[in-house]
């Protein structure tokens, strides 16, 4: 931990040295909300968001705030480990072209809806995957009503900061990561519930400023439940969103190594044993943790609402993922439990410019050539990609250092190849 904050309400805990006005702010009003529990825990690449600032932590009692997990639920990062030890230049551009045909990056769809079958499920389901009468539209109406358009954002990258890449990993071997999340699902959710609480808000003459941006649901109350029912909805489908999406590029890479005799999805002990047996092509088991959602949790011998947004759980060997931007390392990670920071950790480098100010002020040029002199194959062509850009976030080494006390870093991964959306 690097400062702690003691002039509101409760405390302010920081694992950062500088923090923008605008985060600052935000963390200060959380500290300030009347349900707020022992103190506001802001990781190293925090930056602002909409009422509560990315890369915040906050626990709450008897209240939850949809703004507190944002609009991309359940959005996160999975990561396999290959038995390879190499790609060559000409190869890695023939597999992320592959990739890029059958995976829609930006605001792309699928042309046909996907597969029912790797949906997530509900209590109760007709053939087709709908749901069944009145009463389960009523436990999950948003999700009801978009569930033909989510079948066909299944398998879909999205916009933003999403990405795919291939990498190298300080162990040898060669990685894939993939960062997404709940597509417009997701946004529909976060849109319905937090409109309703800022509704309700007003209704009961709320003490929170409605300026805050934090309209909150009480935990005993209906609707509170229907936004966690929902939300858990939105935080499985974004787990198999990136399931289906590394199944296929795994596949993309099983085909083009179709010389060896098997693909064999391994635990850690077979990856181990069968790694160095050119007959086989093995895939770690995958790894995924999520940074965007709100669950009960124990800590401080009390049962509160941990609200995570752009933070990842790190209790004590969780195994994480920490992506940095665009051109710089990531790290596979093991957390360390700390309490102080309710066993979280950094969900990435963080943002220290806007979009808009990035694809102002950055030099393309300048961009181009960190990507280029590292050899990366990447899609950085002209000044709107600047908004992704290595030069509009912190620097990932600063980030990783400032929480050397939240996590431990296992594997070190450097970017061959990335695919933005």
């Amino acid at each position: 931990m690097n400062k702690i904050i003691s002039t509101e309400k409760i405390p302010i805990k920081l694992w950062l040295d500088d923090i923008e006005e605008g985060a600052l702010e935000q963390a200060k009003n959380l500290a300030n909300l009347p349900f707020a529990f022992k103190h506001v825990a802001i990781m190293p690449d925090a930056h602002q968001g909409f009422g509560m600032c990315i890369g915040g932590v906050v626990a709450l009692q008897g209240a939850i705030c949809p703004s507190m997990v944002g609009v991309d639920i359940g959005c996160g990062m999975c990561s396999v480990k290959t038995s390879l030890k190499e790609i060559d230049k000409e190869t890695l551009k023939k597999i992320m072209g592959e990739i890029r045909k059958v995976i829609p990056v930006g605001f792309s769809h699928q042309e046909k809806e996907q597969d029912t079958s790797v949906m997530p499920k509900v209590e109760k389901w007709i053939d087709e995957g709908i749901f069944d009468g009145a009463e389960y539209k009523d436990l999950y109406p948003v999700v009801s009503e978009q569930y033909l358009s989510a079948l066909k954002q299944l398998g879909t990258l999205g916009s933003g900061n999403h990405f795919i890449e291939i990498q190298k990993g300080s162990d040898g071997f060669i990685w894939i990561m993939i960062h997404s999340g709940s597509r417009n699902l997701g946004k529909r959710v976060a849109d319905y519930y937090n409109h309703r609480a800022q509704i309700m808000n007003r209704r009961w003459f709320s003490q929170v400023p409605s300026e805050w941006g934090l309209a909150f649901l009480p935990t005993e109350s209906d609707i509170a439940d229907d936004y966690l029912r929902e939300m858990q909805y939105c935080v499985d489908f974004a787990l198999t969103n990136r399931k289906l999406m590394m199944d296929r590029v795994l596949n993309v890479i099983s085909n083009e190594f179709a010389r060896r005799n098997t693909v064999y999805k391994s635990d850690e002990e077979n990856f181990n044993e069968y790694k160095d047996n050119n007959d086989f092509l093995l895939f770690s088991e995958m790894i995924n943790i999520a940074h965007n959602y709100v669950k009960l949790e124990n800590h401080f011998e009390k049962n509160v609402w941990v609200h995570r947004k752009g933070a990842t759980l790190a209790r004590k060997d969780t195994i994480g993922i920490i992506p940095g931007s665009q051109g710089t390392k990531s790290y596979i990670v093991k957390g360390l439990g700390n309490p102080e920071s309710f066993m979280s950790c950094s969900h990435g480098a963080g943002r220290k410019m806007s979009r808009t100010a990035a694809r102002k002020d950055l030099d393309l040029k300048t961009e181009v050539a960190r990507m280029d002199v590292q050899g990366i194959i990447h899609g950085l062509r002209n000044q709107k990609d600047l908004d992704e850009a290595s030069g509009a976030y912190k620097d990932i080494d600063i980030v990783m250092k400032n929480q050397q006390d939240l996590v431990e870093v296992l594997v070190e991964l450097s970017p061959l190849a990335v695919i933005k959306g």
